[in-house]
């Protein structure tokens, strides 16, 4: 499949939509919709639904991984999970809101956790669609095209036996991340590396203050919500007619105010920050495969010491004079001279791969990263632009004070 995969720009937008609560209690769990649209030959038709649970697209990124990431292909990480939201929205009650698209779903914080959860959901699975060789994997495939229930992917519960292994599995890779370091040889994976530290540094920084930024254009929400109600109660209470009416204004100024603060707030999270989070996923991706190629490495340096170490057992059953020994070393030097090989092979393999994908990720991220910036200042400037027009609309109210 990776030999037919040709370099192009696959014609596949998927959209992750209508997040729906399914059940009550602990048992409970959100189904999506996901809509394909496409093109391509390989898919039955040119446009399809399927419903689909969070532990579904989790399942999908694990066989994703366990199928490509040895061969030195970023697999685009999917939404982290998260046990304490998980909980709420499970214990929260299914009839409390819909949203715009005739969904249940809770209100307040829980609808911004499933929000995000869906977007997060919709860009992994767009990363995927645009990925030469990922989009046309058959587990993909039958992710977006069946229209029955995938089987249920145990293994991706935070709380399961299988899912306890695997974090006792991540914590030995980073263990082994710390304690084993390779004689780097290749000028372009040294200048990679130190470039992807450097980069990840500052989009940390660049995430916690843009996080915060938004948090903080809430709280403004709140105290223009606060003063909006101040303003409507001195409205009541002052006797002068005209400056009575111009707070009842102000007040109703500062309501509109108020939303225009939290839709900012939402574009500087949905829009720009949790994009930014996105990249720094992408960016411990491409760490991995990283790793991938140092223990590719570390298995042929392996078998490079055992090569040696039976060449040297040859050695000396050729000076004891031991027939029977010298055979077995020699037939041991083969096997170990053809693992030797494989090992290089793989090596010099992942090495290539990995520096396509690099490269390829590299350009796609400047596109990625002008439209979001685009975007976001867009966005901004029509909020700034509803400012203006509410304050000047306010203007003659206070002017006529008198």
């Amino acid at each position: 499949m990776e030999e037919i995969a040709t370099e192009r720009a696959n014609n596949i937008i998927i959209t992750v939509t209508e997040p729906q609560k399914i059940g009550e209690g602990m048992s409970s769990y959100v189904a999506y919709r996901v809509l394909s649209k496409t093109n391509m030959p390989i898919f039955n038709k040119h446009e399809f639904a399927v419903h689909r649970r969070f532990s579904d697209f989790l399942g999908l990124h694990e066989k994703m991984t366990e199928k490509y990431l040895r061969s030195g292909r970023i697999i685009p990480p999917a939404p982290e999970k998260s046990i304490v939201g998980t909980t709420k929205l499970k214990m929260s009650s299914t009839s409390s809101t819909e949203n715009a698209n005739g969904a249940n779903t809770p209100s307040s914080v829980q609808s911004q956790f499933v929000e995000r959860r869906r977007a997060a959901l919709e860009r992994f699975l767009n990363r995927v669609a645009q990925h030469p060789v990922l989009c046309i994997d058959p587990d993909f495939r039958q992710f977006l095209e069946s229209e029955a229930d995938l089987p249920k992917a145990t293994s991706t519960s935070a709380l399961s036996g299988a899912g306890v292994l695997r974090l006792f599995n991540k914590v030995g890779e980073t263990v082994n991340k710390f304690t084993y370091r390779m004689d780097e040889s290749d000028p372009w994976f040294e200048e990679r590396s130190a470039r992807i530290e450097a980069l990840e540094t500052c989009l940390r920084r660049l995430f916690g203050a843009c996080e915060s930024l938004a948090n903080e254009r809430r709280e403004l929400g709140v105290r223009t919500h606060d003063a909006a109600r101040a303003c409507a109660a001195l409205s009541g209470a002052d006797p002068h007619a005209p400056l009575s009416r111009a707070l009842s204004n102000l007040a109703d100024l500062h309501e509109k105010i108020e939303h225009l603060r939290v839709e900012q707030a939402n574009t500087d999270y949905y829009v720009l920050t949790e994009h930014i989070k996105d990249y720094l996923g992408l960016i411990g991706a491409i760490k991995d495969v990283f790793h991938e190629r140092v223990k590719v490495f570390q298995n042929w340096q392996h078998a490079q010491m055992q090569l040696t170490k039976r060449r040297e057992n040859k050695a000396k059953a050729e000076l004891a004079n031991r027939p029977d020994k010298i055979e077995t070393a020699s037939q041991e030097i083969i096997e170990w001279e053809a693992k030797v090989e494989r090992g290089q092979q793989e090596f010099d393999q992942i090495s290539r791969v990995i520096k396509k994908e690099v490269e390829r990720w590299e350009e796609a991220r400047l596109d990625e990263l002008r439209t979001t910036l685009l975007r976001y200042l867009d966005e901004h400037m029509k909020h700034q632009a509803k400012s203006i027009r509410y304050w000047n609309a306010f203007l003659p109210e206070a002017r006529a004070i008198k």
